[in-house]
């Protein structure tokens, strides 16, 4: 037992490891990016397969479009439309019109030498004025000579009658309705159905009920097909016409269909579907195509066929009052001769109105003729089978890739590259639609790009303002504000861990304070600190140095971290200066009221050691708190110059690296010291002075004499060394006379 309670700490161990690890991988940007797409992509792909209605709408509309940018052009097709129009109406009488004045019609038709007439109307009770019917009606009135009328009237033929004589002499379609509403009524099946693969019942929606023509009618019409729109349209368009319904038992044919199959003498039609010979089995029941003698049409995988319009001729329709008129015979005949005639309404009270994808209200009889003429001209539009999953596709690789553009190039670039893609979005459908009459949507994997590019983009954009916010926090009080700027706009997150750069490192202290912070009370010694490290603190700022931590009276500083400083050797010596500087103003002013208090010696001295070499910099400590630090030998041997500059008498001193990395600054070799852990004595420069000094002659003097006296002093010859450095004292300035104090010590 007790093996295996020791054995459970490691496992505890790694999987707290992996805990941290999995927090800290949930809290970077990019992951927190790539799970925004991934949800929002996921969403959009639940709802592009669900396809609302909504989805749809905004789909079916960019169709319409394109054929309204390209509607089908317009040629002239044995189709024409026999309109029972306003002045039909106005010649005749209202509607409905008697059935004799239908047979006239018909027979009318057929002497012109129409092929086959279709009529795109439903003749489902028996007209009203047929004699009959009157017959019923006069046998309880009291009129006179009643007998005779009704003897009369029984030696008429009935007009029902008529009308279906009319039929057989003329081929004639006739048109049904199915309906959801049950019933038993059912129309009459005229054609043959060859089927080959899936059988059309296991696919078409079931009708509950119909309404039919009279029986009468129905056997002496050549074809009976159903006038029904697609219960998919919406809004009121009609995109689409169902060219197959079934009841669940019986196939029935549109009046499109039945037109065709009529008017080329064929007995039936074949329908073809998944699982036939040479199409592969989808697994998903659907039709594919249907053929009506010499024409074959593509269907949907639920018997329907897209209407590709045009727009809407006049020359096609003639007016019914026009072909019963004796005296336009060779008028009517040329236009009518060898047609296909369709015989609908478009008078306004008979609502037979439709709008279509071009935004044009045309009757229903008119999308009928549509219908069969691109069967005719075999010039189709088509949603191919594969288009959904498609398009589900080009959403998930494009809102992948404007994932990994927000993620590599940012929010700008990204804009615009989804820009492009919305344009090439639509450019690709349209080519599919003009040239291979494909209809492929646009729309949805466009907008849902754009999306998944809004959501990545906040995600991204949160995070950023929370790090930009991190950084300040972190980083205000320790860099400048230009170099805070910079940090703030790299991409870079912030996180544990380093990385090796090269750095200039300044230490800095103040002398003697000791013996200051013995003179001050605790409130006294706080304003005191405050006081100078805050200006010295600026003067870093201004020099672009990042400021690690305040030790005491102490300052660590680095430079050409956690942004690039390319001249930070140089600007780490400025600093210097301007620190130099300060101190000498504060002092002038007594500042710190030492003066003031009598003190012997009131002026307030800084010791600064200034290194450059490579350095591990990054954030150090724990997740939860961390600060921005600088570790290596290169921090070791700043803090070990500084400490030398007591022994110089130096209050700037820097290696012999920072003198190489910045030979444009006033330096003068101040001797050599072997620091603990190096092998080999490390040469130190007093910095005198910027490049302004460096370029003066009287620097150029005391380059030259001090030179003089350090070979003076290799060589032993304390007189000519005394000589050097008397010269040396009469060049150099008031921040150079602890050096030569230095210097002279040696000599004596």
């Amino acid at each position: 037992m007790r093996r295996l309670s020791r054995g459970a700490h490691p496992l505890r161990s790694r999987a707290a490891a992996a805990w941290v690890r999995l927090r800290r991988l949930g809290r970077s940007k990019s992951v927190r990016a790539v799970a925004a797409a991934l949800a929002t992509l996921m969403l959009l792909t639940a709802l592009r397969a669900y396809d609302p209605r909504i989805v749809n709408e905004i789909k079916e509309r960019a169709f319409d479009a394109y054929q309204r940018l390209s509607p089908r052009p317009v040629a002239d097709l044995p189709v024409r439309i026999v309109d029972i129009d306003e002045a039909s109406l106005a010649a005749f009488g209202q509607w409905p019109w008697p059935r004799t004045r239908l047979a006239a019609l018909t027979r009318r038709l057929g002497e012109l030498g129409a092929g086959v007439v279709a009529y795109d109307i439903i003749f489902s009770e028996p007209d009203r004025t047929t004699p009959g019917r009157l017959i019923g009606e006069l046998g309880t009135a009291d009129l006179p000579d009643r007998d005779l009328t009704i003897a009369l009237l029984k030696s008429l033929p009935d007009h029902d009658t008529t009308f279906a004589q009319a039929m057989q002499t003329t081929p004639t379609v006739l048109g049904f309705a199915a309906s959801r509403v049950p019933n038993t009524s059912r129309p009459t099946v005229k054609t043959g159905l060859a089927v080959v693969g899936v059988t059309p019942t296991q696919v078409l929606p079931a009708f509950r009920g119909a309404v039919s023509n009279l029986p009468l009618l129905d056997q002496a019409a050549a074809g009976i097909g159903a006038i029904n729109l697609s219960a998919r349209d919406s809004a009121g368009v009609v995109r689409r016409l169902p060219m197959l319904m079934s009841d669940g038992t019986q196939i029935y044919p549109s009046l499109a269909i039945e037109a065709l199959r009529v008017a080329q003498n064929q007995k039936g039609i074949v329908v073809r579907g998944t699982g036939a010979s040479g199409d592969a089995d989808t697994g998903r029941a659907a039709l594919v195509d249907m053929r009506v003698g010499q024409f074959k049409l593509p269907l949907t995988r639920d018997g329907e066929v897209w209407v590709y319009y045009h727009r809407e001729q006049p020359s096609r329709t003639m007016s019914v009052k026009d072909v019963l008129d004796p005296a336009k015979d060779a008028e009517m005949r040329e236009r009518l001769e060898g047609t296909i005639v369709l015989v609908g309404t478009s008078a306004s009270g008979l609502l037979d109105a439709r709008a279509t994808p071009l935004g044009q209200v045309i009757p229903g009889v008119a999308i009928q003729a549509q219908l069969i003429e691109q069967i005719i001209a075999q010039d189709f539009i088509e949603r191919p089978d594969w288009a959904d999953g498609f398009e589900i596709v080009l959403t998930l690789l494009l809102g992948t890739l404007v994932t990994a553009l927000l993620l590599i190039a940012g929010a700008r670039f990204s804009l615009i590259a989804c820009g492009v893609v919305f344009l090439n979005a639509i450019g690709g459908s349209w080519i599919a639609f003009s040239h291979f009459r494909l209809l492929i949507d646009p729309v949805f994997p466009s907008l849902a790009t754009l999306a998944t590019y809004v959501a990545v983009e906040r995600v991204l954009h949160v995070a950023s303002v929370r790090e930009k916010t991190f950084v300040r926090q972190a980083f205000g009080q320790y860099l400048a504000p230009a170099l805070l700027a910079k940090l703030e706009q790299s991409t870079e997150p912030m996180r544990l861990g380093g990385e090796t750069r090269d750095v200039s490192v300044m230490f800095m202290d103040v002398r003697g304070f000791t013996p200051i912070s013995e003179t001050l009370s605790a409130t006294e010694l706080v304003d005191f600190i405050n006081t100078l490290l805050s200006p010295l603190s600026d003067a870093i700022q201004d020099e672009l140095g990042t400021i690690d931590k305040y030790i005491g009276d102490s300052i660590m500083a680095f430079w050409n971290a956690p942004v690039d400083v390319p001249d930070h050797a140089t600007r780490a010596c400025r600093a210097a200066l301007k620190m130099r500087a300060v101190v000498e103003q504060l002092n002038d002013a007594d500042a710190f009221g030492f003066a003031a208090r009598g003190l012997t010696d009131p002026l307030v001295r800084i010791g600064v050691g200034i290194n450059t070499g490579s350095a591990c910099v990054g954030n150090m400590g724990s997740a939860k708190r961390f600060n921005y630090s600088a570790m290596g030998d290169v921090v070791n041997v700043a803090a070990r110059i500084e400490s030398a500059s007591k022994e110089f008498r130096s209050d700037l001193l820097v290696s012999e690296d920072v003198a190489r990395a910045a030979p444009g600054l006033a330096l003068l070799e101040a001797g050599e010291i072997m620091l603990k852990g190096k092998s080999k004595p490390t040469r130190l420069y007093a910095l005198a002075g910027d490049e302004a000094l460096a370029g003066t002659s009287r620097f150029a003097a005391l380059k030259q004499t001090h030179t003089a006296l350090l070979a003076a002093l290799k060589a032993g010859d304390a007189v000519g060394g005394r000589s050097a450095l008397e010269r040396c004292r009469v060049h150099a300035g008031p921040a150079l006379i602890g050096l030569y104090d230095h210097f002279y010590r040696r000599l004596v």
